[in-house]
């Protein structure tokens, strides 16, 4: 894929190195990749029901990050999985009375669609958990060397007091540990278990589920493996950066770090977990079963992709918060501002030129304190309220122009483009093209 056209200005004048908050040690620390390029994975969809507000929040909070990790000087290799085949899916296809691939592979096209539409950068990879059967055999038959799983009717177990470490991401109690994972349909009653934390990392065959051949008998991989698998396989056994909703740091990722460490001995298996905060509605998590659900596609009927990112920034991505349309229109009127101040005339080039060290600073300090957009945001509204003002008094706004383009393409914006950007366009398609190769492959062999 080709790579974005950013001027790199702005990576010449950081004062301070950047800084995020790491999930695993409770605190902002400075930004030291282990490797380059930076390896970062973020859990993908289970295609159903997407894209929503709150998928939509996580995956552009990645791309900013990404984005500016570029800017500053950081190759990145980018992988997200896509969980093709698990619990919920095979409920829903069931549901809808639909061949489960050919669901999945539906609500794949639409999610590809949005993030193009949303100007996305799509990832290097994007593995299907499907396609990677045989590597997840093979982590789970190291785990079970190591005595950290056993078998037991088929179905193989991750047995969690195995790992005394269980528990550190999270660092909830086990009481927390239980009463979170029973309210993710984890099943603490499963008698075939030897504990009641443990957790499938191969489910035996059960009637009407697709199953694969294994050493334990037909089955299918359990959730969490298909993750860290998918990880180590395409980032290596340490992996620079795992971002996830927040609603994943119990059992998803606690489970993902216990299995890849356990597996491999690498530790640690991330270097920074990145979690991005949930988008409520009146208070409450968006969800299908509570039926309050807003669609990025109705959202994008009514506004701008460009308005969507920026109300988006708008949140601190560790912070949960709740949608208001109200404030969507704010946004809308914001970005409106934005544009214009990128598209209006500058007086000569001998006229006098409006400043711009002091926002360019101001714009970088607040990306590199923890990614904090709302207040990058806030700048770039006043440079380009500046820019609006000196434009009527002729002064030379080039320099100030070029500086609002370049932050407003750090959050997707295209101000005066219509298309997504070449990066985005090639990298979806790309991605859609396998997907209908596959389609066609699976066709042949019905």
């Amino acid at each position: 894929m080709s790579q974005p056209e950013m001027d790199t200005t702005l990576s010449q004048t950081s004062t301070t190195p950047l800084r995020l908050y790491n999930s695993l040690t409770r605190c902002v620390e400075a930004f030291r990749p282990h490797q380059q390029p930076v390896t970062v994975y973020v859990c993908g969809i289970t295609p159903y029901n997407t894209t929503h507000l709150g998928h939509l929040f996580t995956y552009a909070t990645a791309d900013t990050l990404m984005r500016y990790l570029e800017y500053s000087g950081w190759p990145v290799t980018y992988v997200q999985n896509l969980t093709d085949v698990d619990n919920a899916i095979l409920r829903e296809a069931q549901a809808q009375d639909e061949f489960w691939r050919d669901l999945g592979n539906r609500w794949t096209r639409h999610f590809m669609h949005d993030m193009q539409a949303l100007n996305i950068w799509a990832p290097h990879h994007y593995p299907r958990a499907t396609e990677v059967i045989p590597e997840i055999i093979a982590n789970v038959r190291e785990l079970v060397a190591a005595g950290l799983a056993y078998i037991s009717q088929g179905t193989v177990y991750f047995h969690v007091p195995a790992w005394p470490a269980y528990g550190q991401l999270s660092q909830l109690s086990r009481q927390e540990m239980l009463s979170r994972a029973r309210d993710n349909g984890f099943d603490s009653q499963d008698a075939s278990k030897r504990d009641a934390l443990d957790f499938p990392l191969w489910r035996a065959q059960q009637p009407g589920e697709p199953a694969w051949d294994s050493p334990w008998g037909s089955g299918r991989p359990g959730c969490h493996i298909e993750c860290s698998t998918m990880a180590s396989h395409f980032l290596g056994e340490m992996v620079d950066m795992h971002i996830g909703g927040s609603d994943l740091l119990f059992p998803h990722h606690e489970s993902e770090l216990a299995q890849a460490e356990g597996a491999t001995g690498v530790r640690p298996f991330v270097r920074y977990w990145m979690h991005v905060g949930m988008v409520q509605i009146e208070g409450e998590k968006m969800s299908k079963s509570r039926r309050n659900l807003v669609m990025v596609r109705d959202l994008l009927q009514r506004h701008s992709a460009d308005t969507l990112r920026l109300y988006l920034a708008m949140h601190h991505y560790r912070q949960s918060w709740s949608y208001d349309a109200a404030a969507l229109h704010e946004s809308e009127e914001m970005y409106k501002t934005v544009r214009e101040a990128a598209q209006v005339p500058s007086g000569p080039r001998t006229a006098a030129a409006l400043e711009v060290d002091d926002w360019r600073r101001e714009l970088r300090d607040s990306m590199d304190d923890d990614l904090q957009t709302p207040r990058a945001v806030a700048a770039m509204v006043k440079l380009a309220n500046a820019i609006r003002t000196a434009s009527r008094e002729r002064c030379n706004i080039d320099n100030a122009q070029r500086l609002l383009r370049e932050f407003g393409q750090l959050f997707g914006l295209r101000l005066h483009h219509g298309e997504p950007e070449e990066r985005v366009r090639l990298g979806w398609d790309t991605h859609l093209a396998r997907l209908q190769l596959a389609r066609l492959q699976l066709a042949r062999l019905q």
